[in-house]
């Protein structure tokens, strides 16, 4: 252990510089997300994401927003544990007949003004387990949306520009 220390401390410290921090378009959007947040829910909007029976795809997605290229927490978006403390409500995957209930019932249990997002090809219509009979299709049938997000998974860039949406900010949708 001395050894090695005391290699470290003949060397030196020798790293690399940082790359640039991020880009301009996710600067820009994550600015537009900030003001909107900042206007409509006094600085800080909180998100319940709630699985109904997806594949997992659009949960990596969107975990990737909280890593530190996306940081969504600096522009005043918290995911939040509870639906009670929550505005926005994020769906993955098509709703399970195991998980109508409990959908319909974390519903009620936002308060209002709730916003809800469908996300994904799967949220959105139900993708190919719409025909099961084990599944209640999109998310659509069984709660109100007020914005989805396709794709397969949506990517992080992708789902801000959603929720931006659905909170009332109109942007063109691009593809990253």
């Amino acid at each position: 252990m001395l050894r090695v220390l005391g290699k470290v401390q003949r060397i030196g410290i020798i790293t690399e510089s940082l790359p640039p921090q991020e880009e301009p378009v996710l600067r820009a959007v994550g600015a537009e997300l900030q003001e909107a947040v900042a206007a409509r829910f006094r600085g800080s909007l909180a998100i319940r994401q709630v699985d109904a029976g997806s594949c997992n795809g659009c949960e990596l997605e969107i975990q990737a927003l909280n890593n530190p290229y996306y940081g969504i927490e600096r522009f005043g978006v918290h995911f939040v544990a509870s639906p009670r403390h929550a505005d926005l409500l994020l769906v993955t995957g098509p709703v399970s007949r195991h998980m109508e209930e409990a959908l319909r019932r974390t519903y009620s249990a936002t308060p209002d003004p709730k916003f809800v997002i469908a996300v994904g090809d799967c949220g959105a219509s139900g993708g190919e387990f719409a025909v099961s009979y084990a599944c209640a299709g999109a998310v659509s049938n069984v709660i109100p949306v007020d914005a989805v997000i396709a794709g397969c998974p949506p990517a992080p860039f992708a789902l801000m520009q959603g929720i931006l949406e659905a909170i009332g900010v109109r942007r063109p949708a691009t593809a990253r």
